[in-house]
């Protein structure tokens, strides 16, 4: 069992580690669409890279039918073990819609030796959904 010092010093070191072996501007919050995020997630359970819509319904949805509309070249161009999910509730309970993949293994943030597996998986994983975005954005927006 960690205390919470030693796992955000964990967390702090986890990130900063991952930004120096993968040196490079990541997308996420920078979309420039309302509610349009990706983001890392990496706990003492799970790793993922997502694609988040929240926070305004009316674009919530505009952007979720876009992406639908697109799953088959996201699934066979991009990232085939990506999940869809219209209604995607967080730890504190906020409704999202997320489209994510998961690390199909047992990792943890807490465990060092899983480190180099979860940067390689959010670099290959996370620079996908990157290329998918920046070759369909017009659509998306539109």
């Amino acid at each position: 069992m960690f205390s919470k010092e030693e796992s955000r010093r964990l967390r702090e070191e986890f990130w900063t580690s991952f930004g120096k072996s993968f040196p490079r501007k990541w997308v996420l919050y920078d979309t420039k669409l309302k509610g349009f995020s990706f983001k890392f997630h990496f706990d003492n359970k799970t790793a993922l890279v997502a694609l988040d819509l929240e926070d305004d319904l009316e674009y919530r949805i505009k952007y979720w039918e876009k992406l639908v509309a697109l799953k088959s070249i996201l699934l066979d161009d991009y990232l085939p073990e990506a999940i869809y999910d219209e209604e995607y509730f967080l730890e504190n309970k906020k409704e999202i819609s997320r489209i994510y993949v998961p690390l199909e293994q047992k990792v943890s943030i807490h465990n060092k030796n899983s480190w180099q597996d979860v940067m390689v998986f959010f670099n290959t994983h996370m620079s996908l959904f990157e290329a998918f975005f920046e070759e369909y954005k017009e659509v998306i927006e539109g």
